[in-house]
């Protein structure tokens, strides 16, 4: 049964609810597993009419890039993509979450955590 403080605050509705159906573990083939959200890619795009058509270039090709074939490949679950307004550029970030088993998440980390936290967008 879950408590308040199981509960997580969601800012489109200003009051905390019930978290997401991922789980920090999991079991997967008999064996319990620990689980990552991870920001795998993020970018920014200008003040477009339709964001997410402008988006699908960068989505593929982040897909069809070393990282993403290895993320795609490698993901729990199907890696999302965040739309979040830019309101000091007037634009959209755009961000891909992936859940990652626990050895496959120091991988990454290891590989291109870096290169996509300097990227982070302010």
């Amino acid at each position: 049964m879950l408590t308040y403080n199981d509960l997580v605050w969601d800012v489109k509705r200003g009051y905390k609810v019930a978290p997401k159906s991922i789980d920090r573990y999991k079991m997967i083939d008999d064996k319990v597993v620990e689980i990552h959200r991870v920001v795998v890619h993020r970018f920014t795009m200008g003040d477009v009419e339709d964001p997410d058509l402008y988006a699908a270039q960068p989505l593929m090709e982040w897909q069809d890039s070393e990282m993403g074939k290895w993320v795609m490949e490698r993901s729990v679950e199907s890696p999302v993509w965040h739309r979040q307004p830019d309101v000091h550029n007037y634009g959209w970030n755009m961000l891909i979450e992936a859940y990652l088993k626990g050895p496959d998440h120091t991988f990454w980390q290891l590989k291109w955590g870096n290169e996509v936290d300097r990227n982070k967008l302010r």
